[in-house]
């Protein structure tokens, strides 16, 4: 009589693992994905242009927005818009990410926290910033104050959000588990609560760096005397629509590549978590 093996769960090995996953999910990585939507809509942009479908004075053709960039670059300070652009969006992303995380902490920890916090932010929620503009340009004038702080508020909004549903949706049985086992109440949170909030946080990063951007272009249209905006605003006063494309894409490319930074990292920082991703 023969016997019959019957093979376990803990028989199947990793590799059969992900061959499981991959099946059911969305598949194997391809190479260089990264790349792919961004190709596909430069070809299609080039297409339409070579072709008249788009004609210029509708949208400047690619290799005219190649030109215009060279001559931004070499006779214009393009450089040094690009910077004053990068530097404005990455002290109000700093500050608004700083605020968001540590108030996101404060309500998701404490239920007096939550009811000194909460409410404020939510009602912020329903009040546009960029209607807050005229507000700030009172307060703290059209210098390079109210546009740092009017980034950082716009920032800080899907950080605190998702931050604090992260702090929140995290399964009790952790914190039952840390009770039986004697864990104090901060080596709960170091090593139980901030790990398991971490996706949430990266999600709201994502977030926060379009909604950077947002707020740059909008920023930059008030008195500014550096950066891609005042580039912007100077070709739009002169006709020059090349420059303004040169200007969008620039914007378009600072957002798609913060995005991807945050998604890297967070691929790098939750490499514990088995996902669909992976």
């Amino acid at each position: 009589m023969t016997a019959t093996i019957v093979e376990t769960p803990a028989d199947v090995s990793a590799e059969d693992a992900r061959v499981v996953r991959r099946r059911l999910g969305p598949g194997r990585r391809i190479p260089f994905a990264f790349w792919i939507g961004p190709a596909l809509i430069l070809a299609v942009w080039s297409a339409g242009s070579a072709t008249g479908l788009i004609p210029p004075a509708i949208l400047t053709a690619p290799w005219d927005v190649v030109i215009a960039f060279e001559d931004q670059w070499v006779n214009h300070d393009l450089l040094g818009n690009i910077l004053a652009s990068l530097e404005r969006a990455v002290l109000g992303l700093a500050l608004g990410v700083v605020a968001g995380a540590a108030l996101a902490v404060v309500s998701g920890l404490s239920r007096i926290g939550e009811s000194l916090v909460d409410g404020p932010i939510q009602i912020k929620r329903s009040v546009p910033t960029l209607a807050l503009i005229p507000l700030f340009i009172a307060w703290f004038g059209i210098g390079e104050q109210m546009k740092v702080l009017t980034i950082a508020l716009i920032t800080l909004v899907p950080i605190y959000v998702h931050t604090h549903n992260g702090l929140r949706s995290i399964d009790g049985k952790y914190a039952e588990l840390a009770e039986t086992i004697g864990i104090g109440r901060g080596a709960f949170v170091r090593h139980i609560v901030l790990p398991g909030a971490l996706p949430g946080f990266l999600l709201g990063m994502r977030f926060a760096v379009t909604s950077s951007m947002l707020g740059l272009v909008v920023v930059e249209q008030y008195n500014a005397v550096a950066g891609v905006g005042h580039m912007i605003t100077l070709a739009e006063q002169y006709g020059q629509t090349d420059v303004i494309v040169v200007g969008l894409v620039i914007y378009g490319v600072f957002g798609y590549c913060a995005d991807a930074a945050v998604r890297l990292t967070g691929r790098k920082v939750l490499a514990w978590r088995r996902t669909l991703e992976d």
